[in-house]
């Protein structure tokens, strides 16, 4: 993370010392393991197990994706969904 930037969790929640020290309350207290959500392996439709694809990205669109992914505060990840909008497949 850089610093001149604020930190954020994965979901784009700003971090905080507090938020920091209910995360840790919360797994010192212990997680009860049947009720885990699995973490996602597959496409969040659950149609199977998603493969991890490299894409290679001319200098000019990785910086307009990464622009986008800080602006909104996210990942540099493409979203299945926004890919079957643009194949137009449902």
């Amino acid at each position: 993370m850089r610093n001149d930037k604020e930190a954020r969790t994965t979901g784009g929640i700003p971090g905080s010392d507090d938020l920091a020290q209910q995360l840790a309350d919360e797994a010192e207290a212990g997680y009860d393991v049947a009720v885990l959500r699995r973490a996602a392996a597959g496409d969040a439709d659950g149609s199977g197990p998603a493969d991890v694809v490299r894409v290679r990205l001319g200098p000019d669109l990785r910086a307009s994706l990464a622009a986008r992914a800080d602006a909104e505060h996210t990942s540099q990840r493409c979203d299945p969904a926004a890919l079957r909008v643009w194949l137009h497949v449902a």
